[in-house]
């Protein structure tokens, strides 16, 4: 078992976007998946309140922040525009800190969070993120079945806490349910895309769901 975790690891080294993301200061190879979604879908356009949904270990917290500064100097216009940004972070995980960026230790599912969501931000959300995935057991029909219904714990709070025309970027899982989840978030945005980043493993059956303009 040993051998079988330091092979693991030596082959997660030396893959090329974790060593990009070293070589860049960011956290986890996630960054790029975000990014490659900005470039396709440029998500991140006026988005000055950002809430991302199992932030852990920050490298979309990272890429928000990056873009969320750059808004202030680009959109400063007659359109929907702020003078400063706010970004929220939550997982269940402790992360280390980041300037000009708020973190909160709790499970999103809690009942409290959309109060919490609602003091913090004090307005509708510009854009919502989530890379946040369930502990996974092995099971492929398990795991699909648990992360759908953890992004519909996320819907929820999209529903409330998004404001019109807002954005979200949603991880899912491919599998049985994943028309029936699509059809379901279809209903509130104007244009919801499938999307796998280039940056995405292979093997992996991760998806993303990029919802544009909510209704």
């Amino acid at each position: 078992m040993k051998n079988i975790l330091t092979n693991h690891q030596s082959n997660h080294k030396k893959d090329p976007h974790y060593q990009k993301a070293r070589k860049e200061g960011f956290r986890a190879r996630s960054a790029y998946k975000l990014l490659d979604i900005q470039k396709r879908y440029n998500i991140f356009k006026r988005a000055f309140y950002i809430l991302d949904l199992g932030s852990a270990p920050g490298s979309w917290l990272q890429v928000a922040k990056e873009f969320a500064e750059h808004n202030i100097i680009r959109y400063n216009d007659q359109f929907y525009h702020r003078d400063h940004y706010k970004i929220l972070g939550v997982d269940i995980k402790k992360i280390s800190s980041i300037e000009n960026v708020d973190f909160l230790l709790m499970d999103f599912t809690n009942p409290d969070f959309p109060n919490m969501v609602q003091s913090y931000f004090q307005n509708k959300i510009d854009l919502i993120i989530s890379d946040a995935s369930i502990n996974k057991i092995g099971n492929k029909f398990s795991d699909h079945l648990n992360q759908i219904n953890l992004c519909y714990n996320i819907l929820d709070i999209v529903k409330i806490h998004l404001k019109v025309r807002g954005v979200l970027v949603l991880k899912t899982f491919q599998g049985s349910d994943f028309k029936k989840l699509f059809s379901k978030i279809k209903t509130e945005f104007k244009l919801l895309k499938a999307y796998k980043p280039k940056s995405s493993k292979k093997k992996s059956n991760e998806i993303y769901l990029i919802g544009l303009q909510k209704k």
